[in-house]
């Protein structure tokens, strides 16, 4: 028996066949996203663990080098860095180069955590990746690269068409 063509499904794919590429990426985004604050439970927010995952690449970096790579105010910043003492996860010491200077450091309790952090996370994926086709993974890996290279350079993307074939 066919689906009711004025149904759900179809219209959820009549949708997605005139559906604008970047808006459908924003909405799965979304819900990954989502089901990502599921697995990423307190003590940290997403702004906090933007900055461990800075500290975490590049450890004894300053408040102002911090404050460019999240496009922060200084003082945002400096209170990011309050909340994430107290928790136990960034420690502030003397720099090593300039006396005049605080170096930021991951704690063992900041790394730990974000270390939990990713392990829930790969093992949530996990899960729900080995519900798809091993093609289908590998699509989903390969266009996920492609995003995260067009977003580290932008530049190297410029000369692509909308297929990925340069010009």
């Amino acid at each position: 028996m066919d689906a009711d063509p004025g149904g759900p499904g179809a219209r959820r794919r009549t949708d997605r066949a005139d559906a604008d590429p970047a808006a459908e990426l924003a909405d799965v985004l979304e819900v990954l996203w989502e089901h990502g604050r599921a697995v990423s439970p307190a003590p940290a927010s997403p702004s906090q663990l933007r900055v461990l995952h800075c500290l975490d690449r590049d450890e004894g970096i300053n408040l102002r080098t911090l404050g460019e790579l999240l496009g922060a105010a200084p003082s945002s910043v400096s209170r990011l860095c309050d909340r994430l003492e107290v928790l136990g996860f960034v420690r502030r010491a003397p720099s090593r180069a300039s006396g005049r200077e605080l170096e930021l450091r991951l704690t063992c309790r900041g790394r730990t955590h974000l270390r939990a952090l990713k392990d829930r996370r790969v093992a949530s994926l996990r899960e729900v990746t080995g519900r798809m086709t091993p093609a289908d993974r590998r699509a989903l890996l390969d266009g996920l690269l492609a995003l995260r290279a067009t977003l580290a350079h932008p530049e190297t993307a410029a000369g692509r068409d909308p297929e990925g074939d340069t010009r």
